[in-house]
């Protein structure tokens, strides 16, 4: 069931006024950019409240809502201690310790790049270069993963294809990144930041209405333990307001180390190495206006990561107590006080007998379900039978598909016209955060990539021609992506892929450029080559998911989806856990080993206050 609705004359008013305000921020941005300061990093003169909506929008896009939302409708409320991490790692570690120092070394070193920060800091061009080759690859797949959140709600709500969605998004998203580079985004980005507030608001306070209030409602999901789909039961699953089973050398502790190790870990970690974010500590003047993004940028994490981990969870509830009838037959007694069975589902044919409704293995669908009524029915053969009608969860309704539960549950449970405020929200944190991805693919394409392998000087203006093209193909790419990949949650997992990827790779060599001076060039270099290289192997080798899907590894064991696809919970556990940890050690034993950096070079990246001003007077 989808719960389409249709696109009327006052959706697409509504839809093109927000478009119109957009487009009108994007040409100030545009108007603004004159240099490739404005250009690349804002002009470097942001206001924090414009710094921090910018930074949690771009942060928060459609995957964090849609695709994790939806991952909470299947696994619970576990997804939790996600938005603990995203407020204390990604706001309050990243704003507090990297944000001044990133901020201060960025414009003593002149860096409009986070690859340039560190081909900089490490005095090589062949750091950089990773860098933004690393970045230009694989962000594309991150951004597919949010134009399919985008385009998944927007056909669920208005009836309209998915292809025709994803090709709104895409043109609209280039429009006015093209030509306005990060001005644009970051005033586009508060106005998209707004609305995404209201819309988290009201939908949380309308759940728990709806629900009963908070304890009700909570009390009434944490009652549904024994609906889990048997499936996910057998892989840890102990209900929506419960972690999973946790231990080690078995498959029913599968679902742990697939929350914790790629969910929680990859992505509320990986969030501290992510380019696109990084340079936004570049855009302000000061430390001041950092720590006045703190509690703003903490609030605005709270709501867009809370909200839909908690209401994907409730929609289980929701639906189990005013979703659409089903009818079908018991086949197993689950709980007789409860009333509650697992019932094979049936549907009547265009003679009025009763049949069963097959699954996706072509085998009678059996769901659990909480009985409301009994009568008794006839089936094909015109024998009699009991036949009961009652309501399950939302897993049910959208056949397991976790992509589909928050575009479902905001398609039935809620109003039309908070639809439509609900689409403005899904548009403008897609928008908010693809506008800076293709921002940063276009700039480490041009800055990173062109100028560097062309031996560019460093100061000379760079090639916006390049950069622009660069977005060009970014988004062709992303969008083919997206057009292809569709099947599982694949929102979430591409992003936790590349969450994995940039923390593996660059956070030891981006964290420790910051604060210590013996790491080296060699060091940094090795670090980010091992950091990538364990996480592809993993990808492509070991985590059964990725590397069924890539194929290459049943060339190797004759058909089966992992290297140790006969070894419990290895096959699950995310590259993150053995790559950052591999990536770190590398970093140290080689800086260790090789020739430091030379003094002066040192004094210019971590000179005191009154050493910096020495500097100024003998620039002067």
């Amino acid at each position: 069931m989808t719960g389409q609705s249709g696109l009327g004359w006052i959706d697409i008013l509504v839809i093109l006024l927000y478009v119109i305000a957009t487009g009108y921020l994007g040409w100030l941005g545009y108007r603004g950019t004159r240099s490739a300061a404005d250009f690349l990093v804002g002009g470097r003169s942001a206001h924090p409240i414009i710094m921090a909506v910018s930074y949690g929008a771009t942060f928060i896009s459609t995957a964090a809502i849609v695709g994790f939302g939806g991952v909470a409708g299947l696994f619970g409320m576990s997804l939790l201690w996600l938005t603990f991490l995203n407020i204390g790692v990604g706001i309050f570690i990243a704003f507090v310790f990297l944000g001044e120092p990133t901020r201060r070394m960025g414009h003593r070193l002149g860096a409009h790049t986070f690859g340039e920060l560190l081909g900089l800091r490490y005095q090589s061009r062949a750091v950089q270069i990773f860098a933004g080759a690393l970045v230009f690859l694989f962000m594309p797949l991150y951004s597919a993963a949010v134009m399919t959140g985008g385009s998944i709600f927007a056909a669920t709500q208005f009836g309209i294809d998915f292809e025709v969605a994803l090709l709104i998004f895409a043109l609209i998203t280039a429009a006015y990144v093209v030509p306005g580079g990060l001005k644009a985004v970051m005033y586009t980005d508060t106005l998209q930041g707004f609305v995404m507030i209201t819309a988290m608001i009201f939908l949380l306070w309308y759940t728990y209405s709806q629900l009963g209030g908070i304890g009700e409602a909570h009390r009434f999901l944490t009652d549904m333990a024994d609906m889990v789909p048997a499936k996910l039961q057998a892989i840890g699953h102990q209900g929506w307001t419960e972690m999973p089973a946790f231990g080690w050398g078995a498959n029913s502790y599968n679902l742990w180390w697939i929350v914790v190790s790629t969910i929680i870990l990859g992505v509320g970690i990986g969030v501290l190495a992510q380019p696109q974010l990084a340079v936004r500590f570049m855009t302000v003047r000061s430390r001041r206006e950092l720590d006045r993004a703190v509690p703003i940028g903490a609030v605005f994490i709270m709501l867009m990561t809370g909200t839909p981990f908690i209401v994907g969870s409730l929609s289980n509830a929701w639906f189990a107590q005013h979703g659409p009838l089903l009818k079908g037959q018991v086949e197993q007694v689950m709980d007789t006080e409860k009333d509650r069975a697992m019932v094979g589902l049936m549907r009547q044919n265009d003679v009025g007998a009763w049949t069963p409704i097959l699954g996706k293995d072509e085998k009678p669908a059996v769901v659990p379900l909480i009985i409301t009524t009994r009568e008794q029915a006839a089936d094909a053969s015109g024998e009699s039978f009991e036949l009961v009608s009652g309501r399950s969860s939302i897993i049910t309704y959208v056949k397991g598909e976790a992509d589909q539960i928050i575009p479902t549950f905001i398609s039935t449970a809620l109003p039309h016209w908070f639809g439509i405020i609900f689409f403005l929200a899904m548009l403008a944190a897609a928008m908010s955060t693809m506008s800076s991805q293709f921002h940063t693919i276009g700039t480490a394409a041009g800055r990173d990539l062109y100028e560097q392998i062309s031996r560019k000087p460093h100061g000379s203006e760079p090639s916006l021609l390049a950069m622009r093209l660069a977005v060009v193909v970014g988004l062709l790419v992303a969008v083919t992506i997206s057009y292809t990949v569709r099947e599982g949650y694949v929102i979430a997992r591409f992003t936790a892929i590349f969450f994995g990827l940039c923390a593996a790779a660059f956070m030891p060599a981006f964290i420790g450029g910051l604060f210590f001076k013996g790491v080296t060039r060699a060091g940094a270099l090795a670090s980010m080559s091992v950091g990538f290289g364990v996480s592809a192997f993993w990808l492509v080798f070991i985590k059964s998911a990725e590397a069924k899907a890539i194929g290459l590894v049943q060339l190797v064991t004759g058909g089966k989806p992992s290297l140790l696809a006969d070894v419990p919970n290895w096959p699950v556990v995310d590259p993150i856990v053995i790559a950052l940890p591999l990536s770190a050690l590398t970093l140290i034993i080689v800086s260790a080993l090789t020739r430091k950096p030379d003094e002066a070079h040192l004094e210019q990246c971590f000179a005191s206050a009154s050493n910096r001003n020495r500097y100024r007077v003998s620039a002067s």
